[in-house]
């Protein structure tokens, strides 16, 4: 493979000593100074002392980096299951998203007139049957069902239906879903109950169906799968999160499969009604199917969504011992923190750049080998530009780089969303095609990445990467690639 040069975060630093001790000065993440002081002065002056700095530095040309090549630590994609906008079947789903329909329509699950926001990716029609048991189904919020049934379709596409899985040892494959806020139906119809009618009339499933590890536990209860088992609650970042997680339960040895994604219900009367008291969503009421349009100079906000996309983690060694089908691989992930703002990105892109750079690292590829980025893309006017830039930072030639944004016909499914968007990468990879990014129509200057606009394109992906980033400044990263033997 030809010689490549690729970035990494570099650390210098020089140290005043004085009787053993270290004296540094630390500014964010710029400079550093020592501070040196003389020990013969009663009454010394710190004297600033120029030193090394946190910055992106260029490596020398290098071999490209070796890929792991250990079974047991090499993992594998054997199953996916999604719950979305377009339904649960998956073919059906890209296809969907191939034809560049969108699925954003105007709310009906609650009164939403008075709104000044009236639509979202809102999930219909929707069925549990054969899932989830009439009893249950009826007491559990969206949320968990959307992950119930996303989870157990994600086994069945791997063969691990409950009768293979009675016969495999249970203890070794577990369970790791994230959610950005639960089960938030739930919890305001007890807030409601509560302050209406009193603490007795609060439904003992309040609690736990509202607080977020309750996927992990619900799809585990009904699977028998007794492996790691907890939840992720980083906004919309995550499910990368949980699949970065699961990855490395795999590869430490705690367990040979990980089922692993994101699930959200966010198109409800408390969700759709904190996002426009954050001044987040898009107000395109007439128009709302143009709403989302991810790096458009006219953007104007996020459209919500929902829905739940999981896959079946496994190590090649397990999966080729009992015959799986291998869909993809999974090279690496990473996490990383803006430590800038609760919702805002830093403009620099300094977090996300790290979190990219971190992820190839942990991928052990280098910038040259991506062809593709499924973006996070939600359409607000600070993030998607924070996001290019970053990208354009660690990929230095793009013209190879195809990226394209799901959220403009799906909107953002929140704590779903790198879970479903994880989902279109793999099969981005496995058809050779690349949904549009659709309703771009005035593209912003600073976008010199093909960005597939409106119209579908061919595309052969050799490693695919799917960003996720949530409120709170939290970054996420997870590289996906064909698999080769």
């Amino acid at each position: 493979m030809s010689s490549i040069t690729y970035s990494n975060l570099i650390l210098k630093r020089r140290e005043s000593r004085i009787n053993g001790g270290s004296h540094l000065q630390y500014n964010g993440l710029r400079a550093i100074e020592t501070v040196k002081l003389t020990a013969n002065s009663a009454s010394c002056k710190p004297k600033a002392v120029k030193c090394g700095r946190i910055r992106a530095m260029a490596s020398p040309a290098v071999s490209a980096p070796k890929r792991e090549t250990d079974p047991k630590k090499r993992v594998v994609i054997t199953g996916m299951g999604l719950v979305s906008v377009f339904g649960s079947d998956i073919d059906n789903f890209y296809n969907k998203l191939l034809e560049g329909q969108s699925g954003i329509s105007l709310i009906d699950s609650f009164d939403a007139s008075s709104y000044p926001v009236r639509f979202a990716g809102q999930i219909r029609d929707f069925s549990s049957e054969g899932y989830i048991d009439g009893k249950n189904d009826r007491r559990l919020d969206n949320c968990w069902r959307y992950c119930l049934v996303a989870g157990k379709r994600a086994l069945d596409d791997a063969n691990l239906g409950q009768q293979v899985l009675e016969t495999m040892d249970k203890t070794r494959i577990g369970v790791l879903v994230g959610s950005g806020m639960g089960g938030l139906n739930v919890f305001s119809d007890g807030v409601e109950a509560l302050l209406q009618r009193g603490y007795k009339k609060v439904s003992p499933f309040f609690i736990p169906y509202s607080i977020t590890n309750m996927g992990s536990a619900l799809l585990a209860i009904e699977t028998g799968l007794m492996g790691p088992n907890y939840s992720i609650s980083t906004a919309c970042a995550s499910a990368n999160h949980s699949f970065c997680a699961a990855a490395n339960h795999i590869r430490r040895g705690d367990a040979d499969i990980m089922v692993t994604g994101g699930t959200e219900a966010g198109v409800t009367a408390t969700g759709v009604g904190g996002f426009i008291a954050c001044r987040a969503l898009s107000q395109r009421n007439d128009d709302y199917e143009k709403a989302s349009r991810p790096w458009d100079t006219n953007r104007d906000g996020f459209v919500v969504g929902e829905g739940s996309g999981i896959l079946v983690m496994e190590s090649l060694e397990h999966a080729l011992k009992r015959g799986a089908s291998i869909i993809a691989e999974y090279l690496g992930g990473a996490a990383t923190c803006d430590a800038h703002h609760m919702t805002d990105p830093r403009p620099d892109g300094l977090g996300v750049w790290s979190c990219i750079t971190k992820g190839l690292l942990d991928a052990r590829i280098s910038p040259e080998e991506v062809n593709y980025i499924n973006a996070h893309a939600t359409s607000t006017l600070a993030g998607d530009l924070a996001e290019v830039n970053a990208i354009k930072k660690v990929f230095k030639d793009t013209s190879e780089i195809k990226m394209n944004g799901t959220k403009s016909m799906i909107g953002h499914g929140l704590g779903a969303a790198g879970g479903i968007e994880a989902i279109v990468t793999i099969k981005a990879i496995t058809t050779g095609w690349l949904h549009p990014t659709i309703n771009q129509h005035e593209l912003e200057p600073q976008v010199t990445i093909d960005t597939v606009p409106n119209v579908k394109k061919q595309h052969e992906v050799n490693v695919g990467i799917s960003n996720s980033f949530g409120f709170g400044g939290h970054n996420s990263v997870v590289v996906f690639a064909p698999y080769r033997p």
